[in-house]
């Protein structure tokens, strides 16, 4: 009996052909910086790897280079700082108050646990101050969810440092500091709607735990580097692409973060979004760093790298750093 042999998948760039989409890159208005990889925990769906002996860490130098380019950016508006856990970056403070001075808003994307660490016990009162805007990583409002993907002993003190923040009016009424939560799928499967788990979680956690946020953002997990070790050793990574492309939404591709974002890695060198960081796919097919252009704005005549694992920001509702895209 012959073998029956499954249709190829077809390419990410052929799908979008095939509905018509081209996704030119647009004006430029998000700067994602990620200052390192050095993070106190080592969740099972980082698609950087993060972990506490990771060593990559964006230095002085480097971050001065932004900081200069920054300031002849003035239609880029926010600034995102990732890891890794970027408070741990000894420069990260520099870099806040460099970006705050200049008029931009200044998300800090914290995993929570990390402000309990040694020299982070005035980090809440340092964003705060700052007028930062936090994104957390709370991939459940359940302590075993939680901690089935971000490892043991991390529930309670991720909701002590949400009671920190709420305490210095992150998440409140008319405290202009916000607060948004991010929720990853604990497997491989697409996230729920949005809204609707919002307001689940905006339940759970006031019930329960007297907790306030702002928004809730569901992000699809994305099939590289450590969910792709984990889709591997159980045989599902085919099964999970599959679902990806069935769920492909051509309403979503329209809103993907890369067309008008830059992505910044530890050591100054350019991407189109964080993921092809991750897999260092190059912006515009060849290496380059802050020091090769003259202004941020200079990438906005490159074309966007694409390849398969974009399909994990077009599936269903879309997927970005800022939530769900449709």
């Amino acid at each position: 009996m012959n073998a029956v042999i499954a249709p190829a998948r077809p390419s990410f760039a052929r799908t979008l052909r095939s509905h018509g989409l081209a996704l030119p890159r647009m004006p430029l208005e998000i700067l994602q910086v990620n200052v390192g990889k050095l993070c106190d925990l080592a969740c099972q769906h980082c698609h950087v790897e993060a972990g506490p002996k990771r060593t990559e860490i964006m230095q002085a130098a480097t971050v001065e280079r932004l900081l200069a380019l920054l300031a002849g950016a003035p239609a880029i508006h926010t600034v995102d700082l990732t890891g890794g856990a970027p408070e741990m970056n000894p420069h990260f403070r520099t870099l806040v108050r460099g970006a705050r001075a200049l008029g931009k808003t200044v998300i800090d994307r914290c995993n929570l646990t990390v402000l309990f660490r040694p020299g982070q016990e005035d980090t809440a009162d340092f964003l705060a101050a700052q007028g930062v805007k936090v994104v957390a990583s709370l991939p459940c409002y359940t302590k075993a969810n939680v901690e089935q993907q971000r490892g043991q002993h991390v529930f309670d003190p991720s909701l002590r440092a949400l009671h920190q923040l709420n305490a210095l009016g992150y998440g409140q009424a008319d405290s202009g500091l916000e607060l948004d939560l991010v929720y990853n799928p604990l497997g491989a499967t697409l996230p729920p709607s949005q809204l609707a788990l919002e307001a689940t979680y905006r339940r759970e956690l006031a019930e329960h735990f007297g907790i306030v946020f702002n928004r809730l953002f569901t992000i699809t997990n994305m099939p590289i580097k450590r969910f792709l070790h984990l889709l591997e050793r159980e045989d599902r990574y085919d099964s999970y692409m599959q679902t990806l492309l069935d769920a492909f939404n051509p309403q979503a591709a329209l809103g993907v973060m890369c067309r008008n974002l830059l992505s910044v890695d530890w050591r100054g060198q350019l991407y189109d979004c964080d993921f092809n960081q991750a897999l260092e796919l190059p912006l515009g097919g060849h290496r380059r760093s802050l020091w090769d252009i003259a202004s941020l704005t200079d990438i906005e005549r490159e074309p966007i790298a694409f390849a398969d694992h974009c399909y994990g920001c077009t599936a269903g509702a879309g997927s970005s750093c800022g939530g769900a895209l449709a």
